[in-house]
């Protein structure tokens, strides 16, 4: 959004997650360039500096991918804009499936 510090970052077209740059309120409208195309999304909570985020609803057991990497799965259905952190995926580390 134009006068405002950039809100996240993306770093691959396949994440499906973001990272926050700055400290994010619930409820606040955010702009996010995932490839080439800017995706605008509302933050469902407060999201804290570089903590991550929901870029599409993911279901349970879907894998979740920060940075073109698999860093877990979905432990429930987290929707768009949602906060994504330890109370909603779980870690594939030392689990021979990442």
């Amino acid at each position: 959004m134009k006068g405002q510090r950039v809100a996240a970052i993306v770093i691959r077209d396949q994440d499906n997650v973001g990272t926050a740059t700055r400290d994010i309120k619930a409820g606040e409208k955010i702009e996010v360039k995932v490839g080439g195309e800017v995706k605008a999304l509302v933050a469902k909570e407060d999201i804290r500096f570089l903590h991550k985020f929901a870029l599409t609803d993911i279901a349970r057991g879907e894998r979740v991918f920060k940075y073109g990497a698999t860093i877990g799965e979905a432990t429930k259905p987290i929707s768009e804009g949602e906060h994504v952190h330890v109370h909603n995926l779980r870690s594939l580390w030392g689990r021979g499936s990442t």
